[in-house]
């Protein structure tokens, strides 16, 4: 057990930055694309970046297994860290978390291999959380749905690029909406602020 990952503090005010911070995600959330500015006041240990970490904080707990990309598990320091101030299990598989967390856009397992819910239960479904701090653009989207009056421009910043190994990410995203209510939701995680990208919002490239 890693003592110094231990004394690492977490939210200073657990209860009001916790509930702050779960009101900045679900607002990002429920419109999409938009940023809700978040102050995270914490410092987690490297490379866990503080906006990220202060959502793991709020929104996992004894109940929520968590993977991490392997830059978080590399020193230990971030999944002992986690456990302390959570509880929460890591686990090996991607698909056999609730929440995914990765410590940049490439880092993002295929979104078909996570936990996609069911038409019953969709909240069962794995939400990943992405550390968009510093990302670049990824191309020019227009996106649309619940949340968004009628259509909003989006420069993309955070979400995985196409690679010779995946997809565009836009092939990706049309499947996963179309899997609703079933579906992976991403919250990207920015130095002072975060975006959501839910199941429900439809993107294309813009014209």
């Amino acid at each position: 057990m890693n003592v110094t990952a231990i004394q690492t503090p977490g939210l200073a005010d657990p209860v009001n930055d916790a509930q702050r911070i779960f009101r900045a995600a679900l607002a990002a959330l429920a419109r999409p694309t938009l940023a809700q500015p978040v102050r995270a006041g914490m410092v987690p240990p490297a490379p866990l970046s503080p906006t990220v970490g202060a959502l793991v904080l709020t929104l996992c707990d004894e109940q929520t297994p968590i993977w991490l990309d392997p830059a978080l598990r590399g020193t230990g320091d971030v999944e002992t860290w986690i456990r302390f101030h959570t509880g929460a299990r890591i686990v090996e598989d991607a698909h056999d978390a609730l929440f995914c967390v990765a410590s940049g856009p490439s880092a993002v397992p295929s979104l078909s291999d996570l936990r996609q819910g069911s038409d019953e239960e969709p909240h069962l479904s794995a939400t990943v959380i992405i550390d968009a701090a510093g990302a670049e653009s990824t191309g020019s989207f227009v996106a649309s749905g619940p949340g968004i009056n009628g259509e909003v421009c989006w420069d993309g910043a955070g979400l995985p690029a196409s690679s010779p190994e995946r997809p565009g990410f836009l092939e990706t995203w049309d499947a996963n909406t179309r899997r609703y209510p079933r579906g992976v939701d991403l919250i990207l995680a920015g130095e002072d602020e975060v975006r959501g990208l839910p199941r429900t919002t439809a993107l294309k490239e813009s014209r």
